[in-house]
């Protein structure tokens, strides 16, 4: 790891003009590639105090052994020669972006004396016109299969019309009509041309006048009473209308555009790109990268603007790109993009109407298409096998933690503070053996914090210990060995003490009806809690207390993603292509998920409670009943058990119960006039929750969950 500062440039050595820089390692490799409006301001960005930069830009630093620059005239030239570096030296701390797939293209091969149409991937060539990208080949071949009949251009390979034309017998599409047979003189070869130009026009989005021109013929054959030619013409008609049918219009005034959507996390972006054309939908393609450097979505939209026109010139550059954050600053890529397609070029932010609507759409592609790219990297094993292993090494692990448990804690400025449990098995979810617990305050007989404050780091000590209570409480029910400071740790529910294996031990049934233990029975390899240094600490101490040494600990910081440990200063930071990170961060994420859902749920019942609810087998029917026949909570409180009685269902023991639980529940405040400082003597509401749960204002929620 080299010290930045014995390559740092003496100063005044770096000009003040535009430039590209390029950090290389000891080996002189480079492994880093920018640009910028002054080199001078730029580089010392990076030779600052390592603390204050960000991990991955401190990487970067600490790795490079050298720093070079090169001076251009303005920054148009230092974007060119950066993208033109970038590709030359592929730079391990760059944004690369990778399709996430080879992507097929339309192609017709105008640079040969017999254009021919194919199904192309790969590189571009020169002379060739392209259509698309497009999802799948047999949307191509569908396509053209249509248009063949109308435009009835070579497909086949050289070696097949070299033998034709040998020969002198055309291919199979020649006898269909699906084919102008050129390779034995039906047409000539600029008769051919015609054919193959006008298919590009029609695949450019230059079809209404070509419709038009054909209905006219089809409409002069009909006049003559060429009627044979007239439904060929019909036909024809038919197949193009149908063609054009697979990309839908999107944008009404005939555009010619591409936008530009990204999403991204920590760790990865996907790039999503819809191609328009004649305000027709013409190709989609995608891009999936790793964020091994910092950067910002402007950034991101910058490299997807270089790697997608860094090698296309004139039409392929289209009028208007439309993005979802521009690069700073804005006028070179401007500058740029109408360099290569010899005019102007609009690159904005769509604010309103169908462009928005679209880039909406393009937006959602992108999501997808990071969430299927995480599915299929989590469900690889070898990478599942590569995450555990790098945990491992990183923790000082004895092995692999085939078994992940992740706690989070989730409230609401200190009410309904909850937590959630969830296990990862092999470096996949075990939904099943997800756990939610509501925080008490206590630890067995001990009283540990009051109120509704928060306090993380009480809460995690909580849970940790509430869960690994019930793993000692089954292991001596299996018969396993739990010493001293273990035994005493298996309380009641009360919290006194309870010999374990007794009948009145917490879960005296430790099995399931298959005769496994049950899911508390299975300790993890590792633990892992949603948060720094102190969560830590207070985790680890809670296995202490129960005398359990041998699961490892270990907390992930979202701020900066640092692993933490127990009783370490400083924390451990993974490199950001980590696969170890990347499970490590999905496990935290998902227990993020999990605790919040449950929390929401919490504060959700809370709002919708009712006294009512606290009567013994009274349903919803029932409580409908006694709201319709009263029309609120407030006048059936001030009810006779008689009047109660009078609802239909309520039976003289109910309704004695029932105005029990109303006297014994706190009313709301009532409402005062601030202008006036009278009491409003107004109805009480008796609104309903979700599932007809009758809801009064303010009562509170006496029920204790339990955890599940």
């Amino acid at each position: 790891m080299a010290d930045p500062s014995s390559y740092r440039p003496k100063p005044g050595e770096i000009p003040d003009t535009p430039g590209v820089y390029r950090f290389r390692d000891e080996h002189r490799r480079v492994i880093y590639v920018g640009k910028a409006k002054s080199l001078r301001q730029r580089l010392a960005n990076y030779f600052q105090d390592l603390a204050s930069l960000h991990p991955r830009t401190r990487t970067m630093v600490t790795t490079a052994a050298s720093v070079e620059w090169t001076v251009v005239s303005t920054e148009v030239e230092a974007l060119q020669l950066e993208y033109s570096w970038i590709k030359e030296f592929d730079p391990r701390f760059n944004v690369k972006y990778r399709d996430d797939k080879s992507y097929p293209y339309l192609a017709v091969t105008m640079n040969e004396e017999f254009p021919r149409v194919q199904v192309m991937r790969g590189q571009k060539r020169k002379g060739v016109r392209y259509f698309g990208p497009y999802g799948h080949a047999w949307a191509i071949r569908d396509t053209v299969d249509l248009l063949l009949r109308v435009f009835p251009v070579r497909t086949c390979s050289a070696g097949v019309f070299k033998n034709a034309a040998r020969t002198g017998r055309p291919c199979l599409l020649g006898y269909i009509g699906k084919c102008s047979a050129p390779c034995v003189g039906r047409v000539s070869a600029e008769e051919h041309r015609d054919l193959a130009e006008d298919f590009c026009d029609f695949m450019a989005g230059r079809t209404g006048t070509y419709i038009r021109r054909l209905e006219q013929q089809m409409a002069d054959a009909a006049e003559e009473m060429e009627y044979e030619r007239a439904a060929r013409l019909r036909d024809d008609i038919g197949a193009l209308k149908k063609a054009m049918e697979k990309s839908a219009v999107v944008l009404a005034d005939a555009t010619d555009a591409d936008l530009i959507a990204v999403a991204e996390d920590e760790l990865e972006a996907a790039v999503q790109i819809f191609h328009v054309r004649g305000g027709r939908v013409r190709g989609q393609r995608g891009w999936v990268t790793d964020k091994v450097e910092e950067i910002t979505t402007g950034a991101l939209v910058e490299h997807a603007l270089q790697q997608l026109y860094g090698e296309e010139k004139g039409d392929a550059v289209p009028k208007e790109v439309l993005v979802p954050a521009l690069p700073e600053p804005v006028e070179p890529f401007q500058e740029w993009l109408a360099e290569r397609r010899g005019s102007g070029v609009s690159l904005r932010i769509p604010q309103r109407g169908d462009k928005k609507a679209l880039m909406e759409t393009v937006q959602r592609n992108a999501q997808q298409a990071l969430v299927l790219h995480k599915t299929k990297r989590a469900s690889d094993l070898t990478t599942r096998s590569r995450a555990l292993e790098e945990i491992a090494e990183a923790l000082d692990l004895d092995s692999a933690p085939l078994r992940i448990e992740c706690y989070d804690i989730s409230h609401l400025q200190g009410d309904d503070v909850v937590a959630s449990m969830v296990v990862f098995e092999d470096g996949l979810q075990r939904k099943s053996e997800y756990r939610r617990f509501q925080i008490k305050g206590r630890v067995g007989d001990t009283q540990i914090w009051h109120g509704a404050g928060q306090d993380d780091v009480r809460s995690m000590h909580e849970v940790i210990s509430r869960r690994f209570r019930r793993y000692l409480a089954e292991k001596e029910k299996t018969g396993e060995w739990v010493d001293d400071a273990s035994q005493a740790a298996i309380k009641d529910a009360s919290g006194n003490d309870v010999p374990a294996g007794s009948p009145d031990a917490p879960d005296s049934g430790l099995k399931d009806d298959d005769g496994r233990p049950r899911k508390f029975a299975y300790p993890p390899q590792l633990v892992v809690v949603d948060g720094g240094r102190p969560q830590v600490a207070a985790a680890k101490r809670a296995l202490d207390e129960l005398g359990i040494d041998d699961i490892a600990v270990c907390g992930l910081a979202k701020r900066l993603e640092e692993v933490w440990l127990p009783d370490e200063e400083d924390p451990i930071v993974l490199p950001r292509t980590s696969e170890g990170l990347y499970l490590l961060q999905r496990v935290r994420d998902e227990a993020h998920r999990f605790a919040i859902t449950y929390q929401r749920t919490k504060r959700a019942q809370r709002f919708r409670s009712s006294p009512l609810d606290d009567v013994p087998g009274l349903g919803d029917t029932r409580k409908q009943a006694l709201l319709k026949h009263f029309g609120s909570l407030k006048k059936l409180r001030s009810a006779t058990i008689d009047q109660i009685c009078e609802v239909p269902g309520i039976g003289r023991k109910t309704a004695e119960t029932i105005a029990v639980a109303l006297a014994q529940a706190a009313p709301a405040a009532p409402a005062v006039n601030t202008a006036t400082g009278e009491i409003m003597d107004e109805e009480e509401p008796g609104t309903t929750g979700s599932g007809g749960d009758p809801v009064s204002a303010g009562a509170p929620d006496e029920r204790r969950g339990q955890e599940t």
